[in-house]
């Protein structure tokens, strides 16, 4: 896939994701705008920033044009952070307000150990919806990933007006092991405008609430739990689901993507009508990635780490996958590859490069992206073809 017939002045949309630890995406599309320069000087680039509905959900937001918020929220075990969220106002009226639950409730909040894995909540999310209802947002979409706890939403929830009461009728601790001591769901204070606001649950895994394959025991280890901590957990989260199920008026909750954030969803999907959507989808849709789509010659994707994981849908290759789709060439650069020539290619993807090979060593390349990124890119496209004459 080559790049011939591109013309003196291409126009390449450059669409990165984040070089975790690195570069933010905004900080990743500069310098490898950068690199496309360096190659063709006389190129048009529009920048695009990417999330996969994660962690930079709100960058890529203000990216594209939303206005950046701060909101003073409870953390994710204790004290108070400042929350950054994003907000869209359209001509019609139409008001869109992006989220994440890392802001609010993420895993760099803590020291990662079994206290805090069952301690951790989602409650600053919940004050996050809450400031978008309160900002006039008729459709609030919240991005998942990156968090600290396994309650099921439930503490998020709770900042809206749900009490989880244990048989005495006092309300349980927050967190996940909290759960433990629920017996009763009370929604009669519940947040009345979650029935009428579009809410939208970003997420990039299929896993279930509980289980072997749940949220406690697929990602709490990562939180910090070990296997009781893990196994609490998922007692903890079978027992939300318990309620959940009792409760007047519950929905359908016990869906493929339920477990992602902690379970965050199944709270929200049982007691609101909220949506799933997949993570990608629903980003590219905010930025708008299908209309610079239309015009570009050129698509140049990027991520920390394009690797296995990369197949299953995420950013960088579900963009090329629609870049493809239309016959646009498509490079991508990343920090490490560990995709073959052939997978890329499957992936849609013609040439790819990476700041490892052009940095004299992995440090170098993590501590010094901003530099090597741009010559990275510009590899990319040389392996992809010829210059435009």
């Amino acid at each position: 896939m080559g790049t011939r017939g591109l013309g003196d002045r291409p126009r390449v949309v450059v669409a990165p994701d984040k070089f975790k630890g690195s570069l933010t995406a905004a900080e990743a599309a500069g310098a490898l705008a950068a690199g496309v320069r360096r190659h063709w000087p006389a190129a048009r680039v529009v920048t695009v920033p990417l999330a996969d509905g994660g962690e930079g959900t709100v960058d890529a937001a203000v990216a594209a044009g939303a206005q950046l918020r701060r909101t003073p929220v409870r953390g994710a075990v204790e004290g108070r952070v400042r929350a950054r969220w994003a907000l869209f106002r359209s001509g019609s009226g139409a008001t869109t307000a992006v989220v994440e639950s890392a802001q609010a409730s993420g895993l760099d909040q803590v020291r990662p150990s079994p206290t805090t894995a069952r301690a951790a909540h989602s409650y600053g999310c919940g004050q996050l919806i809450r400031a978008a209802l309160d900002a006039g947002a008729t459709d609030v979409v919240v991005g998942l990933g990156g968090s600290a706890m396994t309650d099921g939403g439930s503490g998020a929830l709770r900042a809206l007006g749900l009490e989880v009461l244990d048989a005495d009728g006092v309300p349980v601790p927050l967190g996940g092991a909290g759960l433990l001591q629920a017996a009763r769901l009370d929604t009669s204070a519940l947040d009345p405008r979650l029935r009428s606001v579009r809410l939208r649950l970003a997420v990039d895994v299929r896993n279930p609430l509980h289980g072997p394959d749940g949220a406690a025991h697929v990602f709490a280890g990562q939180k910090g739990a070990d296997a009781r901590a893990r196994d609490e957990l998922d007692a903890a989260l079978r027992r939300w689901a318990g309620l959940l199920a009792g409760t007047a008026g519950s929905r359908p909750f016990l869906l493929p993507g339920a477990g992602a954030a902690g379970g965050f969803p199944s709270g929200f999907l049982a007691l609101t009508p909220a949506v799933l959507e997949r993570g990608f989808d629903l980003v590219a849709a905010l930025v708008g990635l299908e209309e610079h789509l239309r015009d570009a010659d050129l698509l140049l994707v990027g991520e920390g780490s394009l690797d296995e994981q990369s197949l299953q849908g995420k950013a960088p290759l579900a963009a090329a996958a629609l870049a493809a789709a239309r016959g646009i060439p498509v490079a991508a650069v990343t920090g490490r590859l560990s995709l073959s020539a052939g997978q890329l290619l499957a992936a849609g993807v013609g040439s790819a490069a990476s700041l490892v090979e052009a940095a004299p060593s992995v440090a170098a390349a993590q501590a010094r992206a901003s530099h090597y990124a741009p010559l990275a890119a510009a590899e990319a496209l040389r392996r992809l073809g010829p210059t435009p004459s």
